[in-house]
């Protein structure tokens, strides 16, 4: 990631922050709605307390984006823990899809190309960790 990347992802994390409990309720109205499957995934969980978790997790990646050797190993732990859940390769996808749709209802007009972009890079960063992370636990 760019300097100025990580910069787009600061700025407009802030910009989040303030409503971040109304961005996870929309996150997860957005991840059911487009893969029905990941719902059963959170039959058994507090869902105010995984939204908080969310947006915890969330803020974490993006403070540790300046420091990449010590955020890769906490992403891994979560890849192998997200499989002990029953989360699919697949399911990576629908959570991207859903957190950039959730970004750019929270952003309005502040969604442009560039921030796109930024955000789509981490989260692939992280995507791409957890899911070999998970694979490498199963084999």
């Amino acid at each position: 990631m760019s300097p100025r990347q990580i910069e787009i992802i600061r700025r407009t994390w802030k910009q989040l922050a303030p409503n971040s409990d109304d961005a996870a309720k929309l996150f997860y109205r957005r991840l059911f709605q487009i893969d029905p499957s990941t719902k059963p995934l959170f039959a058994s969980v507090d869902m105010p307390a995984q939204r908080k978790k969310l947006m915890q997790t969330l803020g974490s990646a993006v403070i540790g984006l300046q420091d990449l050797d010590a955020l890769v190993p906490i992403i891994e732990d979560m890849g192998r823990r997200h499989a002990d859940y029953g989360v699919t390769d697949a399911h990576y996808d629908s959570v991207g899809e859903a957190l950039l749709w959730t970004l750019k209802q929270g952003l309005g007009e502040d969604w442009n190309d560039d921030v796109q972009e930024a955000w789509t890079r981490i989260y692939r960063l992280i995507a791409d960790t957890m899911r070999s992370a998970a694979r490498e636990a199963a084999a």
